[in-house]
């Protein structure tokens, strides 16, 4: 008999409203799906009231303890971290969400 493992990919990833704005840390396992909830406004809460619709960082992993590790890590850190970590990837603080694509990151 064989049997057939079937990799999930985790993301951590952030978002916000403007360069340096509010920013909101979450989890997934479908960053494509995730994003265009916050684009749309789909769900309440902090993200909705604070229209956190660009996302400007993402992490990748097949380990789902290891992204909520990383994701409370992430929470933990001071602002500062964070935004150093944004503009270490993503200097420009563009929009990666328009550039991602459905095969590559759904689950």
């Amino acid at each position: 008999m064989v049997y057939i493992t079937v990799m999930k990919n985790f993301y951590v990833y952030i978002m916000t409203n403007k360069p340096s704005g509010v920013l909101y840390i979450g989890i997934t396992n479908n960053l494509t799906r995730r994003v265009q909830e916050h684009k749309s406004g789909e769900y309440s809460g902090f993200a909705k009231q604070y229209r956190l619709s660009k996302l400007v960082y993402f992490e990748e992993t097949s380990d789902v303890r290891a992204a909520i590790a990383r994701e409370k890590q992430l929470k933990n850190w001071h602002r500062q971290w964070k935004l150093n970590l944004i503009e270490a990837e993503n200097p420009d603080w563009e929009d990666l969400g328009k550039d991602l694509d459905p095969e590559t990151s759904s689950g």
